[in-house]
């Protein structure tokens, strides 16, 4: 067992939307990833999403608003509720989801990560 420093771990991520896994627990990924621009619509059927914001700051769309997320703060999409992360410089995000959680919810498409990196 050791500590996992978070900045390192971010440091070894170099493409955007690609989520990495950082470590599991009870059948949840805990994952981080450095985002920019805009991501698809998209929804988890099966699953709440965790957004932690590390660093940088999240708008994450939703069909009736938006909500915005700073350094600190966290969000948690319920299962169902269609949403759009949007970051508008870097952001460097943390995510706790079930490890079988699909980061494009029900869609398949480029942006999707079939098989997620552990770093």
């Amino acid at each position: 067992m050791q500590s996992i420093n978070l900045l390192d771990k971010f440091d070894l991520i170099h493409d955007y939307w690609r989520p990495c896994i950082v470590s599991e627990l009870n059948g949840q990924h805990v994952r981080i990833a450095k985002v920019l621009g805009e991501f698809i619509w998209h929804r988890h059927d099966q699953a709440d999403e965790l957004f932690f914001v590390v660093r940088g700051s999240l708008t994450i769309r939703l069909r009736d608003g938006q909500v915005v997320l700073n350094e600190g703060e966290l969000f948690i999409v319920p299962r169902g509720v269609e949403h759009q992360p949007v970051a508008e410089r870097e952001c460097w995000l943390m995510l706790f989801e079930p490890a079988d959680t699909r980061n494009t919810g029900e869609h398949r498409n480029e942006r999707t990560v079939e098989r997620l990196e552990r770093i």
